[in-house]
């Protein structure tokens, strides 16, 4: 289950109401960061724009590959811990904008994940440590530490303890 906060609107869809929930500044801002991070080859100077000027959590040694795309209008509610890795092209959501109402959930990618490319994350979810997620993935869900998971919508294709098995008997083989 997702842990959202819930937003009523009437009259218009939300996102015709965007600017009553966020600053146009503010997302104007957020846009031109993650454009620059989204082409810079540098990976700490990526995590220090995305810190500083987005205010995300993103440990130490963490990867965004190239075209990475953080939520535009919350980023402050992403967190990725140490020595995780965000595949080429993910979408990282905090928010979601529907008919009449919209959604804001914090994304909490632990240490030591790996998320393939053109994953899309949406609010609400967390990811365990040393979980991994294969590309192409909708994850609506979240991911149990040790996990693999993948696909759209996303299961869970072997627990932490399965892996741990299938390492090992590929280590005997």
């Amino acid at each position: 289950m997702r842990r959202t906060e819930r937003y009523p609107v009437s009259g218009s869809n939300s996102l015709w109401q965007i600017y009553r929930t966020v600053s146009f500044w503010k997302v104007a801002r957020n846009f031109a960061v993650i454009q620059v991070g989204r082409y810079t080859p540098w990976l700490s100077v990526k995590n220090w724009l995305y810190r500083t000027f987005l205010g995300m959590e993103v440990g130490k040694q963490t990867a965004f590959a190239l075209m990475v795309v953080p939520d535009v209008m919350f980023p402050e509610r992403i967190s990725v811990g140490d020595n995780s890795v965000i595949g080429f092209n993910t979408t990282l959501l905090a928010h979601e904008y529907l008919i009449e109402e919209y959604r804001l959930g914090d994304v909490v990618i632990g240490n030591n994940v790996m998320i393939g490319a053109n994953t899309t994350v949406l609010p609400g979810v967390s990811i365990g440590d040393g979980a991994i997620v294969s590309a192409a993935t909708l994850v609506n869900q979240d991911v149990p530490p040790g996990a693999f998971a993948g696909g759209n919508p996303m299961k869970i294709i072997y627990t932490a303890e399965e892996m741990a098995e299938r390492r090992t008997a590929s280590l005997k083989a």
